[in-house]
C-alpha cells in the first residue's frame, strides 16, 4: 500500500549534505529560510558565531506556528534573549542540527502546518 502522495503541495527538502540542502530539487549552498507556504529567503549568516538577535527577529515576522532552527553540524542554542520577538508572537522554536531540522521540517510541512526552517549551512574551511 502506498502511503505517500505522488506530489506534495508544499516546498520539500529532498536532500542535504555538508554545506548544502536541496529544496524541490534545487541545490542551495548558503544559509536559508524555507517555509511550508513557499517562503525561501536568504539568511545572511555563514557561521553560528555570525548570528545576532536580528536573525531571530526576522523569523518572528514570518507568522509561522513553529520555527525549526538548524544550527549547523551540531546542536547549538541561540541566547534566550534573542527569542523575545518569537515568544511575543507565541511562535515556538525548536533547535536541532541542520540534518535533523531538514527531516523534521518535511514531516511537519507534509502535515499541513505552517512551519519555517531556518537552516545554518556552514561552509568547510
Amino acid at each position: 500500500m502506498k502511503l505517500q502522495p505522488d506530489k506534495s503541495d508544499v516546498q520539500t527538502i529532498n536532500g542535504h549534505g555538508p554545506g548544502w540542502v536541496a529544496v524541490n530539487g534545487e541545490k542551495i549552498t548558503s544559509s536559508v529560510i524555507i517555509g511550508s507556504r513557499g517562503e525561501r529567503i536568504n539568511w545572511p549568516c555563514k557561521r553560528f558565531e555570525d548570528l545576532t538577535p536580528a536573525h531571530f527577529e526576522q523569523l518572528a515576522t514570518l507568522g509561522a506556528e513553529l520555527v525549526i532552527f538548524g544550527s549547523g553540524s551540531r546542536i547549538r542554542f541561540p541566547h534566550p534573549s534573542w527569542l523575545q520577538h518569537l515568544m511575543a508572537r507565541r511562535t515556538g522554536l525548536e533547535t536541532m542540527d541542520t540534518p535533523a531540522a531538514c527531516r523534521t521540517y518535511n514531516i511537519l510541512a507534509g502535515e499541513g502546518r505552517h512551519v519555517i526552517a531556518a537552516l545554518l549551512l556552514e561552509q568547510a574551511g
